[in-house]
C-alpha cells in the first residue's frame, strides 16, 4: 500500500455538545459523510480539561456525564479546509488542530474522494 500525505483535522469537544438537536460529535460525523470525508473517528476520553478548566473524568460520577471527546478527520488539505469551514459555527466550545500525517489506506473499499 503507497503512503500520501494529508491533514489531519483533530476536534476537541465534550459529549453534552449539541448542534441542531444532536450531539456535536454525531453532526460532524454526518457531515464528514455527507462531504465525501475519506476517514472520521470519534473517540471518547477518560479524562481532560479544557477552557472552563474543570476536570472531566469517569473517576467521579457525578461528572462522568460530560466526558471529553476527540473527533479525527483525514483527508487532503482542500478537503479539511472546506469541512471546517462548514462545522467552525457549530463548534461553540473546544480546540481545533490541524496537522500533516502520512498515512495508508489498507482494504478494497473506497476512502471518500481519495
Amino acid at each position: 500500500m503507497k503512503e500520501h500525505k494529508y491533514k489531519l483535522l483533530r476536534i476537541f469537544i465534550n459529549e453534552n455538545e449539541r448542534y441542531e438537536k444532536k450531539p456535536l460529535s454525531d453532526w460532524i460525523l454526518e457531515k464528514a459523510l455527507d462531504d465525501g470525508i475519506a476517514s472520521a473517528t470519534v473517540f471518547r476520553g477518560l479524562e481532560g480539561f479544557g477552557g472552563e478548566r474543570k476536570i472531566h473524568t469517569t473517576r467521579i460520577l457525578a461528572l462522568s456525564i460530560d466526558l471529553p471527546l476527540v473527533v479525527e478527520i483525514i483527508d487532503d488539505e482542500a478537503r479539511i479546509r472546506a469541512l471546517l469551514k462548514d462545522i467552525e459555527p457549530a463548534i461553540s466550545h473546544g480546540v481545533v488542530t490541524i496537522g500533516d500525517v502520512i498515512a495508508k489506506f489498507y482494504g478494497k473499499k473506497k476512502y471518500g474522494n481519495l
